[in-house]
């Protein structure tokens, strides 16, 4: 007779490779049936961009089929996304976690990053909204394909228009497209204060943040508002780029935000027609910085046409198969932040304030 005990015993021989321990202790494993020689089970991941989830199910699969008295084995996967935020009713209250996207400078391809991110988060089943807190230049509606009437709530909230499945909040919905925006420091806390606070965001696994090149007012405000579950920083593989992107770096540890990981934008250049590789820009420069740094490295994504006009038409690449080179790039750094994500919030034991900050 096969024992739930034995299943459990040949289930602890399988490690969550970001996690370091067996996938039992973490208590992955849920409603463990057995109906004569069929074991049933169910593993339920901290998020379903999970980027091992079929070896881990595959491995589970293996282990309990080598069970003596063993005929067949039923896997289900499910997920369900950890946080470490500290619930909080003026702000974010069903979001579980907040993922800030930044660079030093400006040109490196941010929003670009930002937006595949959402929506290649979006698409392995997550719940995910997108936040473009870029005030100077709010390009997130262009690049996810317009935006439509704004609509409110009975209590005068704001509705964020759905787009290629992520909710989506810009400034670009509120000013006319000739228009400049000069602000002052106070100006952009209060406009931070608004999509935090007066926008009905709803459940949110994650909610991913456009933030303006730089290190201004609107970091320091969002950092001051709520607590992140940490940055990721975008920066092209030269010298220059990476120079100014550790002025972020460094930006996001004074105001005690962990850092994610940094992607390398516009990696290489890979021609279509024979194949032949070209770094433009030079390779590999983030991943050297994120060793030096002891950052996650979370990949690489290539210098392409195709993410140019698929930007252009409103339509991130992320919604590609992921037989798509391109998008394939995009999902394998979503699922590293994810694992990122899940690693942060297990290390977690209490969620993180932000520092006080004084606004002048």
């Amino acid at each position: 007779m096969v024992t739930k005990q034995a299943v459990l015993e040949a289930l602890a021989k399988i490690q969550d490779p970001d996690l370091h321990r067996d996938i039992v202790s973490l208590g992955f494993i849920r409603d463990v049936q057995i109906n004569g020689g069929k074991v049933s089970f169910i593993i339920e991941l901290t998020t379903p961009a999970c980027p091992v989830r079929k070896q881990m199910e595959e491995g589970a699969r293996q282990v309990v089929a080598a069970l003596p008295g063993v005929e067949q084995v039923e896997v289900t996967m499910t997920s369900r996304v950890t946080t470490s935020r500290e619930p909080q009713p003026s702000y974010l209250p069903g979001v579980l976690n907040t993922v800030a996207v930044a660079s030093g400078k400006g040109g490196v391809g941010k929003s670009t990053v930002a937006a595949n991110l959402a929506v290649a988060l979006m698409q392995t089943g997550a719940k995910v909204g997108l936040m473009d807190a870029d005030v100077y230049g709010p390009c997130i509606p262009k690049l996810m394909g317009g935006g439509g009437a704004l609509q409110q709530t009975e209590a005068g909230k704001m509705i964020p228009p759905l787009m290629h499945g992520v909710k989506i909040m810009s400034m670009g919905f509120f000013l006319p497209t000739n228009e400049a925006v000069v602000w002052r420091g106070p100006m952009l806390h209060k406009m931070v204060q608004e999509f935090l606070g007066h926008v009905e965001w709803g459940e949110l696994d994650y909610l991913v943040i456009d933030l303006p090149p730089g290190t201004g007012d609107i970091q320091l405000s969002l950092c001051q508002t709520i607590p992140l579950t940490g940055a990721v920083i975008v920066s092209t593989p030269q010298d220059v780029a990476l120079e100014v992107a550790s002025k972020a770096i460094l930006m996001f540890e004074k105001l005690k935000t962990p850092i994610l990981g940094i992607v390398e934008n516009m990696s290489y250049y890979a021609c279509s027609q024979c194949g032949h590789r070209d770094e433009i820009f030079g390779h590999g420069g983030a991943r050297a910085a994120s060793e030096k740094a002891a950052i996650p490295f979370l990949g690489e994504i290539p210098l392409d046409p195709y993410i140019r006009r698929s930007s252009d038409e409103g339509r991130p690449v992320a919604m590609e198969s992921a037989d798509s080179p391109v998008a394939k790039a995009f999902y394998e750094v979503a699922g590293c932040l994810a694992a990122r994500i899940s690693i942060a919030n297990a290390a977690t034991d209490a969620p993180r304030r932000p520092p006080v900050v004084t606004m002048r």
